[in-house]
């Protein structure tokens, strides 16, 4: 599955030796390493992943990765997303974030939770209500879910744990 928006950037599945490049996307991003780092980690430990880029010709510009997750069925982790400065609010990554959840419901996935923004996200569908049954440290307005199957977190509640790499404080 690829497709275009805004004309010459691409959205795609990332390919093997690209990890480098996403490390210094997210680096450029956030301005520091823990995020830069978190996907090569999270891949290393072997997890379920799908795993995003935005390309302008063989530049990647953009970066989103979802990672199984246990506790609720078949849910993902969004995060860490990251476009890179000179691509910021173009829609890159919005446009990058719908085709990763796009995928992720093609591949049978039922929800996916994110730690972020209310105003972005909740423009991609992601609501804090949905999200309100995760027992995590971080419960609150900016922890939001998206449901792929509609009615998949339902009255569901329980423990929501996160990889090791995302941190002890992620273990719910």
């Amino acid at each position: 599955m690829t497709f275009s928006a805004e004309g010459d950037i691409r959205y795609r599945e990332m390919a093997g030796g690209e990890l480098a490049l996403v490390e210094t996307i997210h680096a450029s991003a956030f301005g520091r390493d823990e995020e830069a780092r978190l996907p090569q980690a999270i891949i290393q430990e072997g997890h379920d992943v799908l795993s995003v880029v935005a390309a302008k010709g063989d530049y990647i510009v953009g970066h989103a990765l979802l990672t199984a997750l246990e506790g609720a069925e078949k849910a993902l982790a969004l995060g860490p997303v990251a476009v890179v400065p000179d691509h910021q609010g173009e829609g890159v990554g919005s446009h990058l974030v719908r085709y990763g959840l796009d995928l992720a419901r093609e591949r049978g996935w039922r929800s996916v939770f994110v730690l972020g923004d209310p105003a972005f996200y909740g423009r991609l569908g992601f609501r804090a209500d949905l999200a309100a049954g995760a027992v995590v440290p971080w419960a609150g307005p900016a922890f939001q879910a998206i449901e792929l199957v509609p009615g998949s977190l339902a009255g569901w509640r329980g423990l929501l744990h996160y990889p090791k790499a995302f941190g002890a404080e992620a273990e719910g």
